[in-house]
């Protein structure tokens, strides 16, 4: 049943118009930075030549199109989670939802699932497109791997927080403003920390994908998305829970 409802929501997220006008947009946006930081790399490149260990095309072309992926991703995300459970109170829907026999764990797993494909989906064009540089020069496999795993937690954990936003209001507009306005704070907290011990890095997201943007599988980074994700996804089951309890 959960799978029937991923599959509903991203069925319903390919009908709307806006979703292919959103989906152009980022191609070209990745597009044209992936060819930018390409002629950046080629116009260096004697420069780089003449030192003892260069960084490669992977950690000068790939890297920082991924971590500009992940910054995107933190505009995109409250973009579609408004949608998945604030539109549909408004719009009626989710009162029959409500009343079907299903639980609030197989509703709120079937829509976070079917956001995360989508956005998966979304994303895979940047890296076939740095794969294309494999026809010219070699990779770093490894730290391309790390960038796409970091990348799927970051969303997965977007995902939880803006579902669980969305399920606190009625209106999307508001639960857009609301996921968006967390995120950019827990950025901002993060990026204005000057100590290095600070707690505001160990709460933001973008922190903890770092260490995967540069090549760095610690286990630390990967149990706080996990966290980060449940936590959110459990407090959404909750709210689903009271608004079944209380009506």
């Amino acid at each position: 049943m959960i799978h029937l409802l991923a599959l509903r929501e991203l069925r319903s997220l390919f009908a709307m118009p806006s979703t292919w006008l959103i989906l152009a947009a980022l191609q070209f946006i990745f597009a044209w930075f992936f060819l930018a930081r390409l002629e950046a790399f080629l116009e260096i490149q004697p420069q780089l030549a003449q030192l003892a260990n260069p960084p490669g095309v992977t950690a000068t072309v790939a890297a920082p199109m991924f971590n500009t992926v992940a910054l995107l991703l933190m505009m995109l995300v409250p973009m579609f989670t408004m949608r998945l459970i604030a539109e549909e109170r408004r719009n009626q829907t989710f009162a029959l939802l409500l009343s079907a026999p299903l639980s609030g764990c197989r509703i709120v797993l079937g829509k976070f699932l079917g956001l995360l494909v989508f956005l998966l989906l979304m994303m895979a064009g940047v890296p076939l497109m740095l794969y294309t540089l494999t026809l010219g020069t070699a990779l770093d496999h490894g730290l391309l791997l790390s960038n796409m795993l970091g990348l799927f937690l970051l969303a997965a954990s977007y995902v939880a927080l803006g579902l669980y936003i969305s399920a606190l209001t009625t209106q999307p507009i508001i639960a857009a403003l609301g996921a968006f306005a967390v995120l950019i704070g827990l950025w901002l907290a993060d990026v204005g920390a000057a100590a290095e011990n600070s707690p505001w890095h160990a709460i933001s997201p973008l922190y903890h994908f770092q260490n995967f943007n540069n090549g760095l599988l610690d286990s630390g980074d990967a149990a706080f998305f996990v966290l980060f994700t449940a936590v959110f996804l459990l407090l959404t089951m909750k709210r689903l829970h009271n608004n079944r309890r209380y009506g």
